[in-house]
């Protein structure tokens, strides 16, 4: 092995669709073709979002698509530890605080104003915990592989909230928390995360985490020029076979690599195959919101 140690890390509110199996498929090349390890992640922190054998949907379609995992899965349930434990860094730190504040008491802010910082304005109400925002790493640079450097100042962004009223986990402080501890080294995910990096770099700062490299996609668009996605109900992957095959090789075209047209029905292995030795992730055109064909979306 290389030192490479990729993760694709969906969260299992429905079955993959096609803008899903485009990133699992990138972050899976770019590890395999670095000689590095591949795992999967379930984030499954916010459980009402998340319904029953979905998750297991998941991972009978990449293994479909022949996207076969390094380890044991991790899954965000078992790691309530972590995060409260990284949650109690920050609070040592000065940069987590407890905010009552609710989205309506501040719809006429573009980013939540901090009202909570010296204290919580409504003692007694359930509180979140924020991210300081404006206090740590500033501004937050680093190059994208893709979109080259980013520089972003998380101040302008807001406080992220790290733990909700409810007692849920937030997706940032959880991310950082697994990525840390898995020894993931890159990163390749949808352009629709990138501007949530900066908080991911805030909070890998405080803690002392590395930073991985980042390699964010563009994002595959559907009709109406919406992300394809499980919110949008996007049609889920298929799992047979003579269906997988073409549309593995529209996936392939898709992140710009240029298949070969006799490999659309040659088997899974062959084309990932052909896939990993040619993987050049520099031939990804840098739009951040690609049109999806019409032989790009599964039928029902």
């Amino acid at each position: 092995m290389s030192g490479y140690r990729g993760r694709f890390a969906p969260t299992p509110s429905g079955p993959l669709h096609v803008g899903s199996l485009v990133a699992a498929l990138a972050s899976f090349l770019d590890a395999r073709q670095a000689g590095g390890e591949w795992r999967l992640r379930i984030e499954d922190i916010d459980p009402p979002r998340c319904p029953a054998g979905a998750a297991d949907e998941i991972q009978r379609q990449l293994e479909a698509f022949g996207l076969h995992w390094d380890g044991p899965v991790l899954w965000q349930h078992d790691r309530d530890d972590a995060y409260a434990a990284a949650l109690a860094r920050l609070v040592e730190q000065g940069l987590a605080y407890p905010c009552s504040c609710s989205r309506r008491q501040w719809r006429d802010y573009a980013v939540y104003p901090g009202w909570c910082r010296d204290g919580v304005r409504e003692p007694g109400k359930p509180v979140a915990w924020r991210l300081r925002s404006d206090l740590g790493l500033r501004p937050v640079v680093w190059q994208d592989r893709l979109f080259g450097e980013q520089r972003f100042d998380p101040a302008e962004l807001g406080d992220v909230v790290l733990r909700r009223k409810d007692g849920l986990w937030a997706y940032q402080l959880a991310v950082v928390v697994d990525d840390a501890d898995q020894g993931i080294t890159d990163v390749v995910r949808g352009f629709d995360l990138l501007d949530n990096t900066p908080w991911q770099r805030q909070l890998q700062h405080a803690l002392g985490f590395p930073a991985p490299r980042y390699l964010h996609l563009p994002l595959i668009i559907g009709e109406g020029g919406q992300k394809l996605s499980k919110q949008n109900l996007a049609p889920p992957l298929p799992l047979e076979d003579a269906r997988v095959r073409p549309l593995l090789h529209q996936a392939l075209a898709s992140l710009d690599q240029a298949p070969p047209r006799e490999l659309a029905t040659a088997p899974v292995a062959e084309q990932l195959a052909w896939a990993v030795a040619a993987w050049r992730p520099e031939r990804i055109r840098p739009d951040p919101h690609r049109p999806a064909e019409p032989d790009d979306l599964p039928t029902r």
